[in-house]
């Protein structure tokens, strides 16, 4: 079985999670009770409990849970991008790297099983529901300049690469990837809980369906750009 491991060169922890067993608990068990409780009522003292260990120890890992949270969103992007280059390597043709890039993406919410202890499909909810609490405060410019962004502005130039492989005069390049991604996550969690502001239905076929109108949307700017 296809096996994957996501390290982050990253400054959001203080020790890399992934180096141990007690590491790889905190992130699975954090994700869980994230997406049960939400990341307002989220804890490490409850955090603790789940785990049968001390707040001490995972402070160890993480100054804060708003630094975890950071790492767990740039995990998932980190992920995606992993995956957009597995799934686009062989693909000679940029219209069919796009196309395919966009197909990850909007089933970026089925889980993996080559990722033993994240579970992806719960990590998809924090992050349609919790991310913009990563770069929506106060702080937002000291901690891009710490790259705390760095994997999702790295999946978004990857993909805004493709673009112009299309379309080498194409104006908004890394615009149109940043609102696609966007996008993709909204459109997918409106077809769940707020049905009017769609057409895409709350199936087993939503991400089909935020792909087609995705790929509408995208390669009608490229091919026609205003």
């Amino acid at each position: 079985m296809r096996t994957i491991s996501i390290n982050l060169n990253h400054k959001a922890y203080l020790r890399e999670p992934e180096s141990t067993e007690l590491g790889r608990r905190i992130i699975k068990e954090s994700i869980l009770l994230i997406d049960q409780l939400g990341f307002e009522q989220f804890t490490f003292k409850k955090l603790a409990a789940v785990i049968n260990s001390t707040e001490a120890s995972i402070y160890r890992y993480f100054e804060n849970k708003h630094k975890l949270l950071v790492y767990l969103v740039s995990w998932y992007w980190a992920w995606v991008d992993y995956r957009v280059t597995f799934h686009t390597n062989n693909l000679l043709d940029p219209r069919q790297r796009l196309s395919r890039a966009i197909d990850v993406i909007t089933a970026s919410s089925t889980d993996d099983s080559a990722t033993a202890h994240i579970d992806e499909s719960a990590l998809y909810r924090i992050v349609i529901v919790e991310s913009s609490k990563v770069y929506l405060t106060k702080e937002v410019d000291t901690d891009n300049k710490e790259g705390y962004f760095l994997e999702y502005k790295r999946l978004c130039h990857r993909i805004a690469e493709m673009v112009l492989d299309m379309n080498p005069g194409y104006t908004y390049p890394h615009a149109l990837i940043s609102t696609m991604l966007e996008a993709a996550h909204q459109q997918l969690f409106f077809a769940q809980h707020l049905p009017s502001l769609t057409e895409i239905k709350g199936t087993q076929r939503s991400p089909e369906e935020a792909a087609s109108f995705l790929k509408h949307l995208v390669f009608a700017a490229i091919d026609h750009p205003a």
